[in-house]
């Protein structure tokens, strides 16, 4: 095809039809590399991004599933901790205290540990000002950082969360020429963690990020799975049983591990929510699940968390 002259406003709209440089580039005639060229310009006088089709699913698909094939053994899974700096959380502080307590032999980082509020597709709330993705990254090798010092020899596993791929999609994004290089990939920056979409504990008992949504999720994920579903990402924190004719298959939300009234979240505009900060804990027997323990932020006093029926001061750490 010969090359085309097109305006921006025509190259947005093909662009925004397509969601691909190749397809583009052929139906104006020019390369590839120009098309890239001609979007980032655009991107940068109209502030804006012209995302891929293709960008949606590339990060997931690079993380990969992984079953431990575990059958006896505790298992700490937090989730939602949206790290920022100098905010040292009572879930947080619990989680350091409970992982002496238990000493796991996994802990499980079940997404979005990285907020990526500068790297968001959503407009800004206002002139709020937001941490940087350097404060952030900062935040999540330090608060990560007293984790693992704190858990030993246990097993570290990052399950991707929305906000977590925040950080690569913007790059794929606005920079796709610089895929490969070092540091453009979160796990780059965290290399003693397994990064992955979603891990199995064993064959009945699922741990990843996401899926059913709404106030049902915890029952809708066990219903439809088949297996044991641990989830993050509603912050609900909760424990939803179904029993069939086989087993009883568990629903769990690991809530949040950060303030559920937080800055992070100024765009709930102080909303009630059915949010609660903690994290879950889960215990297998011979490959059987026990019934998940919740451990969470009590309202009663000031850094204390509820844990087996007593409630338990964290403020020391």
């Amino acid at each position: 095809m010969n090359k085309r002259t097109i305006t921006n406003e025509e190259f947005i709209e093909l662009w925004q039809a397509h969601k691909s440089a190749a397809k583009v580039a052929k139906l104006i005639g020019v390369s590839e590399r120009n098309v890239h060229k001609r979007r980032r310009e655009i991107e940068a006088k109209y502030d804006t991004v012209l995302v891929a089709a293709s960008n949606k699913n590339t990060v997931a698909q690079a993380y990969g599933h992984i079953n431990l094939g575990m059958e006896n053994g505790t298992v700490i899974v937090f989730s939602d901790a949206h790290f920022q700096l100098g905010r040292r959380t009572t879930a947080f502080k619990a989680l350091l205290w409970l992982i002496g307590e238990l000493k796991p032999k996994v802990v499980i980082n079940n997404g979005d540990a990285f907020d990526g509020a500068q790297a968001s597709r959503h407009p800004a709330n206002g002139w709020d000002v937001t941490p940087t993705i350097i404060q952030e990254l900062n935040a999540c090798k330090m608060f990560l950082g007293e984790i693992q010092e704190a858990a030993g020899a246990a097993k570290f596993i990052w399950t991707l969360g929305n906000h977590d791929a925040r950080f690569s999609t913007r790059l794929a994004t606005v920079a796709p020429e610089f895929q490969g290089v070092e540091g453009f990939k979160l796990e780059d920056h965290f290399p003693d963690w397994q990064h992955v979409v979603s891990c199995m504990l064993n064959d009945s008992v699922m741990v990843k990020h996401r899926w059913r949504s709404g106030v049902h999720a915890t029952h809708n994920n066990a219903v439809n799975s088949g297996v044991s579903f641990v989830t993050g990402h509603l912050h609900s924190l909760k424990v939803n049983g179904w029993t069939d004719l086989v087993s009883t298959k568990w629903g769990v939300d690991c809530g949040t591990l950060a303030e559920p009234f937080g800055d992070q979240f100024m765009y709930a505009e102080n909303s009630p929510r059915y949010w609660r900060a903690g994290f879950a804990v889960l215990n297998l027997v011979d490959g059987h699940l026990l019934m998940p323990e919740l451990c969470m932020v009590s309202a009663l006093a000031d850094d204390c968390v509820e844990w087996r029926g007593e409630l338990i001061d964290v403020s020391e750490f």
